[in-house]
Order: structure tokens, then C-alpha cells, then sequence
């Protein structure tokens, strides 16, 4: 540390404060923060050396998009760019149409750099401040990105980003659905070898999300639609130390539309194909009573695995019977109650139905009672197929349908369900799929630049300025 503190003193004199603050810390915290400070500061000057270095290399000029005409160089302009270890300025060569075409000032130097012309903050920055997003409002995310890079970053540029980076999350996404339209399938997700022969567990719910009925705009009272939600994991079972079997949801991947069912169904079996439906041994859907969730098994599932009903959906829908048939305040309904839900967890659904049967051929039944009992019975008929509980329970099947949700309390209520909070359907969207990409794995993706033809990066528009 003599050594190092010596040179920088001798170096740069700006340093010392950075070093004095360093040998008077006292405490661990403050001897890190204070090293971190001039760590930032000895990143700034390295970063703005080597550009500053490299824009003085011959710049290879391109030809005016309009004329045709080789660009001028018209000298070094100034440039800055907000990143995670402060801002970053430097000066590079700007070259304009020697016709004076309306094509602005072009710098090359920069899309080397994979920087945008409006550009203001750094792609790691901006990567940071969606990462906050994706857990906590805006305003703490932009307190959490200045706190980290020193850097003052303000709610609106963190929103922006957001959009940015969710628009780009929509679009490849639609692209490969697309190609799955064309019958392009996508390639299956590699998975560690011990997950290629368990269970593979599916589900799908809804939750109701709170939208502003004339989008950005906050007037107007809260608009309730729902998200349907899809969850898709591998079920690992292992042994704990008291020596019993525990089941964990490995590789999970969820779907949410805030839509309509069949935009659900599609990106439910994109996201299925990439776990590999087609390949494991054992597939199993588990679901409540939700009509548009069984159609997506019946229509995408049922030829790859088990459907399971909701063991506690369908107890519900006994209670109903039980409650309407017997009211619901006696003894007799409990009674009634406990030994139907103990018949349909054993495998004994012929002797619900049986009762059920016996109770609706009485004559003078309520109406409204035979009424409730008749749905009770048609809903279990409907699902006789997926009731088999006893069966599923010895070949170590879950019953209910909490991994989903579970998911729906994650992904959607504990950002988007806040108090106070109402959404626009498009920003929504925009931070639900940066949410997607984040639990599925594919955030950093979104980020990473893009080379192009002539080795320079490309990356992204970006729109905001970080003040």
C-alpha cells in the first residue's frame, strides 16, 4: 500500500485526499468505502486515458448517406457518458457532408465504442438500473444506481430504460414465436444431467393486476385484468437431515400474458418445447377448475403427461356442495365434508359421486341447492380423469397447484400490487418481461452489444438522458 499510495501522490496530487481518507479510516466499513472511492476515481482516469489514446488513431471517414461524398473531419468535439464508475468524458473527431447535407455530426470513433449519438448512460448502467427495477420502484432503483456509480441518475431515466430494455425483451420474443409459427421449433434448454429424468411439473393461474383506464394518464378509476401465469420446473426430490423426502422445483421458468388465453397457450408451449417436453420421461399438469387453462392442456399437454386437479380447488368446490346441501353451519355438513375430501384424496370418487347422486334425487330439494349440487357433480365428472390422488401422491406427485402460485405472488404482487400502484397497460408489459427475463435467465442477454459488419458495436437506441 506504501508503494502504491507513493506513486499516486507523485502521479496525480489529486489523489491525496482519496489516500488520506484511506489511512484515516478507522472502522472495516469505512476503509472499503473510502478504497472504493478511489478505485472509481483511478477507473475513471484509465478509461479516459485509453480513449483519449484511441481517438487519436487514423479515423477511416464513411461516405455521406445523401451524396455520396467522402465526410470531413471538422475537428474534436466533447463527449460524455454517464457509466458505473462515474462519468466518462473524452474527445473524438466529428466529421460532417462537405455538401452540407442534413445528416448532422457523425462519429465513428463512437460506434466503435457502441455508443449512440443521444446516448447519455453506459449499457452496464443502464443494465444496473433495470436489474433495481425489476425488484423495486423507479425512484428507489435510481437512489441505488447513483449510490453505486456516484453518478446522479434521476426515477424518469430508470423508467426509460426499462421501456427500452422491455421492447427488446418483446421483440425476440416475438420473433421466436413467429418461428415456431413457421414450424421452426425452438432448441431445448440445456439442463445439469441429474434434472434429465425427473418430473417435469407445468401449471398455469391468473391474478388481477390494477391498470389506468386511459393509460399514462392517472385520472379515471382502476381498471382489474388479469395476468395469466405459467410456471414450468423440474421436480427434484432428495432427503433432508431429519431423513424425510423433500421435493424442490429445479430450473423454473415461468410465462405471464396480460392478455388473452390463446396468446397464453402459445408462449406456454414455446416455453414447454424449450424444457423438453418431447424428451421427459414424466410430465405432469397441475391446475384449478379454470376452463381456459384445461383447454391448454387438452389442446397442447394431454399427449406428453398427467393432468392433476387442484386437490384443494376441488375440496372448495365439496365445501359448496356440503355448505348448500346440508348448511353449512351444522355438524352433519362437516361431518360430510370430512369424509368426501377423505374419500377423494384415497381414490374413492365413486362414493362422493354416489352421495352427491342420492342427495340430487330427492324431490324436494331447494332449488338453489340442487342447483349448486348439480355444478359440483357435473365439475367432478368433468375431471373425473384428473382426481386420481392416492396415484399420484405414491409415485411422489405433488397435489396442489402452489408452485404457480407461488409464481403469481413473485412475479406479479409483490412489484406490480403495491400500495398506491396503477399501471399503464404498455409500461406493465415493459417491466413484466424485463421480470420474465430475469427469473428465466436471459436479463443479461438483453444487454450485451452487438458486433456489426465492420467490427464496431452495436447496441440499442437509447433515449434517456441519466439526469
Amino acid at each position: 500500500m506504501l508503494c502504491l499510495g507513493d506513486s499516486l501522490r507523485h502521479d496525480d496530487p489529486a489523489m491525496q485526499p482519496f489516500l488520506a481518507a484511506i489511512g484515516q479510516a478507522q472502522s472495516l466499513s469505512a476503509l472499503v468505502i473510502a478504497a472504493w472511492t478511489l478505485a472509481q476515481s483511478i477507473s475513471v482516469q484509465i478509461v479516459e486515458s485509453v480513449l483519449a489514446e484511441r481517438a487519436q488513431y487514423p479515423t477511416i471517414w464513411p461516405n455521406c448517406p445523401q451524396c455520396g461524398k467522402r465526410l470531413h473531419s471538422k475537428g474534436l468535439v466533447k463527449r460524455e457518458v454517464a457509466t458505473l464508475v462515474g462519468m466518462i468524458r473524452w474527445r473524438r473527431r466529428v466529421g460532417r457532408c462537405p455538401d452540407g447535407c442534413a445528416i448532422g455530426q457523425i462519429a465513428p470513433f463512437d460506434a466503435t465504442l457502441g455508443v449512440t449519438p443521444h446516448q447519455r448512460a453506459s449499457l452496464e448502467l443502464q443494465a444496473l438500473g433495470c436489474a433495481f427495477a425489476v425488484f423495486v420502484p423507479f425512484a428507489t432503483a435510481a437512489h441505488f444506481v447513483s449510490w453505486c456509480s456516484g453518478v446522479s441518475v434521476s426515477s424518469w431515466a430508470v423508467w426509460q430504460w426499462v421501456q427500452v430494455a422491455g421492447t427488446e425483451a418483446m421483440k425476440r420474443l416475438e420473433s421466436q414465436l413467429e418461428a415456431l409459427e413457421t414450424g421452426v421449433e425452438p432448441e431445448v434448454e440445456p439442463m445439469a444431467p441429474e434434472l434429465a429424468d425427473v418430473p417435469l411439473a407445468l401449471s398455469g393461474d391468473g391474478v388481477m393486476v390494477p391498470l389506468r383506464p386511459h393509460g399514462g394518464r392517472p385520472e379515471g378509476k382502476i381498471q382489474w385484468r388479469e395476468v395469466k401465469v405459467g410456471v414450468l420446473a423440474r421436480l427434484r426430490s432428495y432427503r433432508n437431515r431429519r431423513d424425510k423426502v423433500v421435493t424442490r422445483l429445479a430450473q423454473r421458468r415461468l410465462v405471464a400474458v396480460l392478455g388473452e388465453i390463446d396468446e397464453f397457450k402459445v408462449r406456454f408451449w414455446y416455453e414447454a418445447l424449450r424444457q423438453g417436453i418431447r424428451r421427459a420421461k414424466t410430465v405432469v399438469w397441475l391446475s384449478d377448475g379454470g376452463r381456459g387453462y384445461w383447454g391448454l392442456y387438452d389442446e397442447f399437454l394431454r399427449g406428453y403427461g398427467q393432468g392433476i386437479l387442484d386437490f384443494y380447488h376441488a375440496a372448495q368446490n365439496l365445501w359448496k356442495g356440503a355448505a348448500a346441501w346440508l348448511d353449512g353451519r351444522t355438524k352433519q355438513a362437516r361431518q360430510w365434508f370430512g369424509c368426501a375430501r377423505h374419500w377423494l384424496r384415497h381414490g374413492h370418487l365413486d362414493s362422493v359421486l354416489g352421495d352427491l347422486s342420492e342427495a340430487l334425487e330427492v324431490e324436494t330439494l331447494p332449488g338453489e341447492t340442487r342447483k349448486t349440487l348439480e355444478k359440483v357433480y357435473a365439475y367432478l365428472v368433468h375431471h373425473q380423469d384428473h382426481l386420481d390422488y392416492a396415484t399420484y401422491k405414491d409415485q411422489g406427485l405433488p397435489l396442489g397447484s402452489g408452485m404457480v402460485e407461488s409464481a403469481c405472488k413473485w412475479l406479479i404482487q409483490q412489484r406490480f400490487k403495491g400500495v398506491g400502484m396503477r399501471w399503464s397497460a404498455g409500461g406493465f408489459n415493459h417491466l413484466l418481461h424485463l421480470r420474465l427475463a430475469w427469473v428465466n435467465g436471459t436479463f443479461g442477454a438483453l444487454f450485451e452489444p452487438i458486433e456489426t459488419g465492420n467490427g464496431a458495436l452495436d447496441t440499442r437506441p437509447q433515449i434517456a438522458s441519466p439526469n
